[in-house]
C-alpha cells in the first residue's frame, strides 16, 4: 500500500500541472500571441462560432443553422480558425466535428460577451 508521502511524490497529471492564470510578464512573443487571438475574435462570426463551440462540439451543418451564415462563410471562419490553432477537429464518419482547442479560450469568449452583455443592458459592472 503506498504511503500519502509516496502518493504526493509522484508526478501531477497534466490537468493537475495546467493552471487558469499564468502570472508571467508580456513579452513581445506573448503580446504579438494575444493579439492574433484578439484579431480572430474581432469578426462577429467568428465569434459566435467560437462561443457555440465554447459550449459544445459541432459540424459545419449545425454552425451555419446556428449562425445563420451561409456553409461557405462558415467553412471559411472555420479554415481561418483551423490555421491559427484556435479550433480542432475530429472525423466522426464523413462528418467533421468542431472543437474550442482550449479552456483559455472558452473562457476568454465568455468573458468577452459577458461583458458585452454589460455594455448592452447597462448592468453595473463587477469584479
Amino acid at each position: 500500500m503506498a504511503s500519502k508521502r509516496d502518493a504526493q511524490a509522484l508526478p501531477a497529471s497534466p490537468a493537475e500541472r495546467s493552471s487558469l492564470a499564468h502570472p508571467v510578464e508580456p513579452d513581445q512573443a506573448r503580446l504579438d500571441a494575444a493579439t492574433a487571438t484578439f484579431r480572430m475574435l474581432s469578426d462577429p462570426t467568428r465569434l459566435h462560432i467560437l462561443w457555440i463551440l465554447a459550449n459544445a462540439e459541432a459540424d459545419v451543418t449545425a454552425l451555419t443553422e446556428a449562425c445563420g451564415a451561409s456553409r461557405t462563410a462558415v467553412s471559411q471562419h472555420l479554415a481561418k480558425l483551423r490555421f491559427t490553432g484556435l479550433v480542432d477537429t475530429r472525423r466522426d464518419g464523413r462528418r467533421i466535428i468542431y472543437r474550442i482547442r482550449d479552456g483559455h479560450l472558452s473562457r476568454l469568449i465568455r468573458e468577452g460577451l459577458n461583458h458585452a452583455d454589460h455594455v448592452v443592458t447597462g448592468e453595473p459592472t463587477h469584479e
